[in-house]
């Protein structure tokens, strides 16, 4: 969640404020808290059907099974006796908070999940739920990425965020053009090939 600000100092320059955020991530919602108006803000979790899905999942089996697991073995360490020397009682209660730290965190980004469907993604352009295959111009090779939401993204399966420079750069393009990502090596320029909303 993002800083409460009094109502008076955000109102007149609300538009300000709302340029360093993308108008499709935010949600503006305006509260009477002691007497006085304020403005929260709060970022949308962009998610693919597919992310979703491994999310409820996982959340499900974390509910419904390491709980109970983790359960199960403080029980067992209990029983062991004093639990001030007990290495397996304090790895299984750390366990335990990682378990519900992670329910937390997961439940917090369903709250605020918008769900792109994949039917509805414009395969004209570069948008999230869409895999991209780019000409990397530098490097003289062909690559591909799948754009999803910040919550997705992982460089290691070639997804990259929506809100990531190179994300930025794409989301908008169409096949033929060529686009100009900022990164730390220097200008990169990559040629979009095909857009497909297969991911």
């Amino acid at each position: 969640m993002g800083s409460i600000l009094k109502y008076s100092e955000v109102i007149p320059n609300l538009l300000d404020i709302l340029k360093h955020f993308n108008y499709n991530t935010v949600i503006v919602r305006v509260y009477l808290l002691v007497g006085k108006e304020v403005v929260i803000m709060e970022k949308k979790n962009i998610l693919t059907y597919a992310g979703l899905q491994k999310l409820e999942e996982e959340l499900h089996d974390l509910k419904v099974n390491k709980r109970k697991e983790v359960a199960e073995k403080i029980k067992e360490a209990r029983e062991q006796g004093d639990l001030s020397e007990n290495a397996e009682y304090d790895a299984a209660k750390d366990e335990q908070r990682d378990i519900e730290a992670r329910i937390e965190e997961i439940e917090k980004i369903l709250k605020n999940a918008e769900v792109v469907l994949e039917d509805e993604v414009d395969a004209d352009r570069i948008n999230i739920g869409c895999k991209v295959s780019l000409f990397d111009m530098e490097y003289d090779e062909e690559i591909q990425f799948f754009i999803v939401g910040s919550t997705e993204a992982n460089s290691l399966k070639n997804k990259i965020s929506n809100e990531s420079p190179a994300g930025k750069a794409l989301i908008g393009s169409k096949v033929g053009e060529v686009v100009s990502v900022e990164s730390p090596a220097g200008v990169m320029q990559y040629k979009v090939l095909t857009i497909e909303r297969n991911i």
